[in-house]
């Protein structure tokens, strides 16, 4: 069973897909977007993963089939302000469902993954964990704060046969933010990876399957990158 959380867009929508399309049984949550994602409505849960309630009624609705789990954690928002002109609710935000949230779906599913030893649990951070970028100081700060809690679990769980790994994202063709940058911006961005190119989502596709059918890579974290330092 693989559960996508943030499933609704970008690489999490993407991810979904491509489970599905391989026949694999997937689960997606969304929670402020659900357009275009009608044809898959069965498979897609509204889950404010922020608030530890609707984590648990979640998990305790769909606990009867989860066997094999797969946890890919997609689901994030980001904030873009200089420190000091912060609004602290939008910083505060940020760590709720970046950090708590991440960490509410894998408290609630990993008693699940001890008992059947088994697990795979994948965080997405970002490149902005390795690369000083003005004005995301609470998404960088989200993020890196991933990268801790991944070495952390991996420790705790590695002897149950439950890996804990992250991947962190650089551009992709989709996503937060992307499209949003003008087509110029983003050549200017191109050049300064090394591949000149950003990553296809095929390729984040192939990371996370490695990482689900490699049981000895527990507690690290891969670049996807394009060799961006």
């Amino acid at each position: 069973m693989v559960i996508v959380t943030g499933a609704s867009k970008g690489v999490g929508r993407f991810l979904f897909t491509r489970f599905k399309e391989i026949n694999e049984t997937v689960i997606g949550t969304y929670n402020s977007t659900f357009t275009g994602l009608e044809q898959d409505k069965i498979d897609y849960y509204s889950v404010d993963i922020s608030d530890f309630t609707s984590v648990q009624a979640f998990v305790q609705s769909i606990k009867k089939d989860l066997q094999n789990i797969v946890l890919i954690n997609c689901a994030g928002i980001s904030y873009n302000s200089f420190a000091h002109k912060s609004d602290i609710s939008q910083w505060d935000k940020v760590i709720d469902v970046n950090v708590k949230g991440t960490f509410y779906m894998i408290r609630e599913l990993l008693p699940l993954m001890r008992e059947q030893n088994f697990g795979r649990i994948i965080n997405f951070s970002s490149v902005v964990t390795q690369i000083p970028t003005q004005g995301v100081s609470a998404y960088a700060a989200s993020k890196s704060a991933l990268i801790g809690l991944t070495k952390s679990l991996a420790t705790e769980n590695g002897s149950k046969g439950i890996t804990v790994n992250a991947i962190n994202l650089g551009y992709v063709n989709l996503g937060m933010g992307i499209n949003d940058v003008p087509e110029a911006y983003q050549e200017k961005m191109k050049n300064q990876i090394p591949s000149r190119r950003f990553c296809e989502p095929e390729e984040v596709f192939q990371t996370v399957q490695y990482l689900v059918k490699t049981e000895y890579v527990n507690g690290t974290a891969i670049d996807i990158n394009g060799g961006l330092i």
